[in-house]
């Protein structure tokens, strides 16, 4: 059976290509790590992808700045239905409509079983972590493809109840593989809750999710900075404050809103690729957003870090930053007495309840981000298109499923 897929060509380019339908063992490939090859994955099941969404993590590696290999397949926000499951396989069967967390966890580790599926201890050789079709990530297929291999299925998808009713929400429902639980771990690490003042540093989809997040936890003032002014009014369409870093420090603009230049929670959905503020806003400075949230963060007051940050970056700007070093004011933090949560998100500690948020109406999240459904053979106008700034979310359609 024929697959497509989208993969990274070089940095700046992807392109969509035929590769191999999905088997119930990992073959090698790019970015396979070689104590991969030969797994197998009888615990599986192959999905036939109804949404897979193009995410910021994706756009580091297509611009160069991972050591992503080229040929690799791309994508880890995976919703679909399932076509085939492997031998072992119980619980899941043929024809449910699941989502699939993008970290890879086998619910068999220590990890696992305290709930830290971002950092399962038995899917990738390399380190604790895993995800589908990512850089250093033990090499499992990305998901932006026609089909999709799962493994760990019991333990790893989120079935939706009825079929129907997904369809209609899938744009929101697509959601939870990724950015929705993620936003929403950077504002439940930040510590937000009901009357909460509260800075997002990023109008990204990730800076959305998690603005949307923090309202839902009942914060009373959410505000989000960005240097993009249509993605800050995307953010202002549902309720938040606004502040444009390019006009300076955000410390400034945040005590013209709130009255006082400090918020209860800081949230960073930047990450590496983190540019200054004001005049310096042309160029790179990846601990801004860090050193920034320390400033702005009440004493005592913690910090959600959704944002990416890596270990090896060939794009830097400095021989430090190559290798994930930053010059972070520490020192501030410690001072202030700050809480620095970090990491991939652990996906299945918030996607049933976010799920069962949407289905009951009480967030439109598709909405907030734009989410914005079209082609596979169109994921590298896509990716040209999401790299330029616009403020859409979008969503690869493999099989018309979405617009049909």
């Amino acid at each position: 059976m024929s697959n497509s897929a989208v993969s990274y060509a070089g940095p700046g380019r992807v392109e969509v290509i035929d590769t191999p339908y999905p088997e119930f063992e990992l073959k090698d490939g790019p970015g396979v790590n070689p104590a991969n090859v030969g797994r197998q994955v009888h615990h599986g099941v192959i999905l036939k992808t109804i949404a897979t969404n193009i995410c910021g993590s994706d756009q580091h590696m297509v611009r160069g700045r991972t050591t992503a290999p080229e040929g690799l397949v791309l994508g880890h926000e995976i919703t679909g239905e399932v076509v085939e499951v492997g031998r072992d396989v119980e619980f899941v069967k043929v024809g449910d409509v699941v989502s699939v967390p993008f970290n890879i966890a086998c619910g068999r580790c220590r990890n696992c079983k305290e709930g830290q599926t971002g950092i399962c201890l038995n899917v990738n050789p390399d380190r604790p972590g895993s995800a589908y079709g990512y850089v250093d990530m033990g090499g499992w297929v990305g998901g932006q493809a026609e089909y999709v291999l799962v493994p760990y299925a019991d333990w790893n998808v989120l079935k939706f109840p009825d079929r129907d009713q997904a369809m209609e929400k899938i744009l929101d429902l697509t959601m939870l593989s990724d950015i929705f639980p993620t936003g929403f771990h950077g504002a439940v690490s930040a510590g937000v809750g009901v009357g909460s003042t509260v800075y997002v540093a990023g109008a990204g989809p990730v800076g959305i999710a998690a603005a949307t997040s923090a309202l839902l936890l009942g914060a009373a003032c959410v505000i989000v900075g960005d240097l993009n002014e249509d993605r800050l009014a995307q953010a202002r369409g549902f309720g938040c404050e606004t502040v444009d870093v390019s006009k300076g420090d955000p410390k400034d603009q945040i005590a013209q809103i709130l009255g006082e230049p400090e918020v209860d929670c800081g949230i960073d959905a930047v990450g590496f690729e983190a540019r200054g503020h004001g005049k310096d806003a042309s160029h790179e400075a990846p601990a801004t957003v860090l050193n920034s949230l320390m400033d702005i963060t009440r004493a005592g007051g913690s910090l959600g870090i959704p944002g990416l940050y890596v270990t090896g970056d060939p794009g830097a700007a400095d021989e430090a930053a190559k290798e994930g070093s930053l010059s972070m004011r520490f020192g501030l933090g410690f001072a202030k007495s700050h809480v620095f949560v970090t990491g991939q998100c652990p996906v299945m500690k918030y996607h049933r309840g976010l799920m069962q948020a949407i289905l009951h109406d009480k967030v439109s999240i598709a909405k907030n981000v734009n989410a914005t459904p079209i082609p596979l053979e169109d994921a590298p106008q896509g990716y040209a298109d999401f790299d330029s700034g616009v403020a859409k979310k979008f969503v690869l359609d493999p099989h018309g499923l979405i617009t049909a």
